[in-house]
């Protein structure tokens, strides 16, 4: 992770696209949250040990997606991952899917953070700290 950013290489397999070879929509989904995952893991957190020690967990609350272009299979692909703000319970994240220079899709996300009862928990000091620090 550098200046905030957290990047994560990913490679386009076929189980991704479609019977044309084009990255179907939804595996940016599972792009974007495998990028999420390793920015919270680089800052010092997994979701399985978070939830061990506080009893909570992020969730996804809300998720704007702009696909601009086509990946396609076996293309090397570029996910970065950053955190735009942190507040009481939830944290907001930009994250953008890179081909080389070229910007293939763009995700707004919102995390909120839960704890086992399904209701809003603030967020641990040292997620805060850890965020407010890369951002």
């Amino acid at each position: 992770m550098t200046d905030g950013i957290h990047r994560l290489p990913v490679r386009v397999y076929y189980e991704d696209t479609d019977a044309g070879g084009i990255v179907y929509h939804t595996a940016y989904l599972r792009f974007a949250e495998r990028g999420r995952t390793e920015y919270l893991r680089q800052a010092g957190f997994d979701h399985r040990n978070l939830r061990q020690e506080t009893g909570g967990g992020f969730v996804v609350r809300h998720m704007e997606i702009d696909y601009r272009s086509a990946a396609r299979l076996d293309d090397e692909l570029l996910v970065s991952t950053r955190v735009t703000e942190t507040t009481g319970a939830s944290a907001r994240m930009e994250q953008n899917v890179m081909r080389g220079s070229d910007l293939l899709v763009t995700v707004a996300v919102q995390l909120a953070f839960l704890g086992d009862d399904g209701r809003p928990k603030r967020l641990p000091d040292a997620v805060r700290q850890a965020f407010l620090a890369l951002t």
